[in-house]
């Protein structure tokens, strides 16, 4: 489906955005153009890559106009763009606003407008039962897509989102910090060890995308089931690929820090369709029509659960390591 088709992504610097790049670059994709405001990084990429098919376009999501114009013959997007920090998140979270909604918001009125095909939207476990302002803002995002949804004409582009926990090994994720102090031979700090964190891969994360692309109907939700570990374990693990003897180092959690992942809501589960590697969770497309609020309802909810990183298959430490070995980036620390 993306033969001769041109790709926009969103972000395209972050570690999602460099993964899917890749997975297309030897493809017959006409053209990938990445949009992001940091043009240090667009700059490395370029050089690295030194590959025509790949475009560079300097702006912000906060910006219409720019992504007005970077849109022009654009088939599909991958809105990759956000804050993801929690902890900047909580102290700055009108920027958190200004960006995970309204540049949400900005991504999908261009598309709508430049007749682009499908546009995947990349959220999060936090927007599930949200604590902090991260969360709250994918949520209101996830709201957008299926809002905007509802009021395409048939014929128009398709918009979805995917949701997914912590990348393993992606920018900002654990996994570095532990490598990275185990190296130092600091002692390995661990917000809360029976915290449990889903384990899934970059490019994990695109098969996700590619599959929400390929099955989407409009205002689709799409989950990856995988499995999990505390990040007692997680640190375990580590220091045996290592042969580590580095402490641990308890030291709390952080702000808006939340004891696991959730991936899907009980209520959401209730309408949830199992597609065997995925769920796929369909808008809801009810409208203002208060009656059916009264005589109409959904399955109950109170004989499901969510899925969480609690609930889920939970790995041990042998496990971990060998989910571990497959990671690019663990094989270049422990060669280096």
């Amino acid at each position: 489906m993306f033969d001769g088709k041109v790709l926009l992504i969103t972000g395209g610097t972050g570690s999602f955005g460099n993964t899917v790049l890749r997975r297309f670059l030897d493809t017959n994709v006409k053209e990938i153009r990445v949009f992001s405001r940091d043009e240090k990084k667009q700059e490395d990429m370029r050089i690295d890559l030194a590959n025509d098919k790949v475009k560079f376009y300097i702006g912000d999501v906060r910006d219409y106009d720019s992504l007005s114009q970077a849109m022009i013959g654009v088939d599909y997007i991958f809105h990759a763009a956000a804050l993801k920090q929690v902890p900047s998140c909580e102290f700055y979270p009108m920027e958190a606003v200004r960006t995970n909604v309204l540049g949400t918001e900005n991504v999908l009125n261009a598309a709508i407008a430049s007749g682009v095909k499908r546009v995947v939207i990349l959220s999060t476990d936090k927007a599930v039962y949200p604590i902090n302002a991260m969360g709250i803002s994918k949520a209101m995002a996830e709201k957008l897509v299926v809002a905007k949804s509802r009021i395409i004409p048939a014929g128009g582009p398709v918009l979805c989102s995917t949701r997914y926990g912590n990348v393993m090994a992606s920018r900002g994720s654990v996994i570095p910090l532990f490598v990275s102090q185990i190296k130092k031979s600091e002692p390995m700090t661990v917000t809360d060890p029976n915290m449990t964190r889903f384990l899934m891969s970059l490019e994990d994360s695109v098969d996700l995308v590619l599959h929400a692309f390929e099955h989407a109907q409009q205002g689709d939700i799409f989950v990856q089931k995988a499995p999990a570990a505390t990040v007692a374990d997680l640190a375990a693990a580590l220091k045996r690929l290592f042969s580590s003897d580095s402490a641990i180092k308890v030291i709390g959690t952080r702000h808006g820090e939340k004891l696991y992942e959730s991936l899907i809501s009980r209520e959401e589960m209730a309408k949830a369709e199992d597609m065997g590697r995925y769920y796929r969770i369909p808008a809801d497309n009810r409208d203002l029509n208060y009656k059916k609020y009264f005589v109409e309802g959904e399955a109950e909810i109170s004989a499901l659960d969510d899925y969480t990183s609690h609930n889920t298959e939970r790995l041990a430490v042998e496990e971990i390591c060998e989910v571990l070995l497959k990671l690019d980036y663990i094989q270049d620390e422990l060669n280096a």
